[in-house]
């Protein structure tokens, strides 16, 4: 088990990637937590650490007016879209499916499945009017729900972001690059667009293509390409040990230049996260603003597209922070395996990431925790719901554990270094499995030696990142 398991999520990496070891150091990172509640808004030495002059520093006026030709308005949709039929929890095919699969607001789904909040009127004397605005109205890193990427609408009933969509071209042979802009590391910027500032993206430039901004605000793209035609399909293993899978194919596929973060070179070499949603097709062929989505043309996590009026709308997956519940992106992933099972794109050029190093100086990657044999039974009734092998169960995504995001920490990033877990066989006979939300939690129980790496495996980097920007935070 332990082999194929290894087999399985290293695929692609090299062997020395693979072998990361197990490195946390929770009073170092606890001490970090401390000095920036002290320090406020200002920049910790770790933060500083990871930061070159694009992230820090402004840039020059000539490069800033570049920067906003790319300024769109905050999209939204012009229709409501249909979303993508799926049978998760109905039948055996969804893991065949093309498209994002269901969103985090299936109607009925059940608690496992479905992490929006309460309201706080539950349990209480008064009724909801009663309550006054949260406190992150106030102050974002306060509780309550705030908006991270602003360049968007978020629906919170279906479970969908519409984002501005941009035209860009491929260099020399001008063929059509449609995609998002989710993330920047230059924090004045991020400001002007309504995307997420990422620190950390500057250090991802040996994983990025390289661009010009163009007088219309586009990006001209010098290399990397996306074949969205290939079928998306997953063969699960065996009931109850559905990760590993026995097999995976991703419904999207890049060549070895495509990466989702770009290097703008005419605008001081600021590093944008920019997932292509489309590639080498004219507006009339992706012309569907109500849904139902060609997949064959189009991202599997899109569930609207209108090229006429310059927007696109995306699914949003369920995740935690600090044990906040967040929604998310989905986008990319740096190995076939990854992206078959997260709906995205397999970008082999994210596999240039530094990984295993998580808030060290240079480090261009936050953690994510992906349970591999978490509590399934039930599916979406189950509130413990967790993990891959419930994700290629019952279709639903698997309640993934992510790192510092804006608003919570000072290291947010989307590129995401993909730590993988498994609760030991111990841990599981004596009723201590359940859903975690909480990274330290999660490291507490690796030193109690309750969980493991999959396969019994030291934990630590399992070798492969996922570009998954943030895009709201629920509480």
């Amino acid at each position: 088990m332990k082999t194929a398991v290894r087999k399985s999520v290293m695929s692609g990496r090299s062997k020395s990637e693979s072998t990361t070891r197990l490195r946390f150091l929770a009073d170092r990172r606890t001490t970090i937590t401390l000095s920036s509640l002290f320090l406020g808004i200002l920049v910790t030495p770790l933060a500083r650490a990871q930061v070159t002059p694009s992230a820090t520093k402004p840039i020059s006026a000539e490069s800033m007016a570049v920067h906003l030709t790319a300024k769109r308005p905050v999209a939204a949709p012009t229709t409501t879209p249909v979303p993508a039929a799926s049978s998760a929890g109905i039948s055996s095919s969804f893991n065949s499916e093309q498209g994002p699969g269901p969103g985090p607001r299936p109607i009925g789904s059940g608690p496992g499945c479905d992490l929006f909040p309460a309201p706080p009127s539950v349990g209480a004397t008064v009724g909801l009017p009663y309550f006054g605005p949260p406190p992150s109205t106030v102050n974002p890193s306060l509780v309550g729900p705030v908006k991270l990427l602003n360049a968007g609408t978020v629906d919170d009933q279906n479970g969908t972001v519409t984002l501005p969509l941009y035209k860009g071209t491929l260099k020399g042979s001008k063929k059509n690059v449609w995609y998002i802009l989710t993330d920047v590391d230059n924090s004045d910027v991020a400001a002007q667009l309504g995307l997420n500032f990422s620190a950390k993206l500057t250090n991802a430039s040996n994983a990025s293509r390289t661009g010009n901004i163009d007088a219309n605000g586009n990006i001209v793209f010098d290399k990397g390409t996306v074949n969205f035609a290939p079928n998306r399909a997953i063969v699960p293993g065996p009931v109850g040990a559905e990760f590993p899978p026995k097999s995976a194919t991703p419904g999207s596929v890049g060549d070895a230049n495509y990466s989702p973060f770009v290097r703008i070179v005419n605008a001081a070499n600021v590093i944008y996260n920019a997932p292509m949603v489309a590639f080498d097709v004219d507006a009339n062929q992706i012309n569907f603003p109500n849904g139902n989505v060609d997949y064959s043309k189009v991202h599997d996590q899109v569930v609207a597209i209108d090229p006429i009026n310059m927007t696109v709308t995306i699914n949003l997956i369920n995740g935690f922070s600090f044990g906040r519940p967040v929604w998310y992106l989905s986008m990319d992933a740096s190995i076939p395996l990854a992206a078959a099972i997260e709906h995205n794109t397999f970008a082999p050029l994210m596999g240039n990431l530094l990984l295993g190093h998580d808030d060290s100086a240079f480090s261009p990657i936050e953690r994510i925790f992906i349970a591999t044999n978490g509590p399934e039974a039930g599916e979406c009734s189950n509130p413990l719901r967790q993990g891959l092998s419930a994700d290629l169960a019952d279709g639903h995504r698997p309640n993934n554990v992510l790192g510092g995001i804006p608003t919570i920490a000072l290291d947010y990033s989307p590129a995401w270094d993909a730590q993988l877990f498994e609760w030991t066989s111990d841990a599981i006979n004596r009723g201590f499995r359940g859903q975690v939300r909480e990274e330290f939690q999660i490291l507490t129980f690796v030193q109690d030696g309750l969980i493991t790496g999959p396969g019994g495996a030291a934990f630590g980097s399992s070798g492969f990142s996922i570009n998954c920007p943030i895009v709201q935070r629920l509480d």
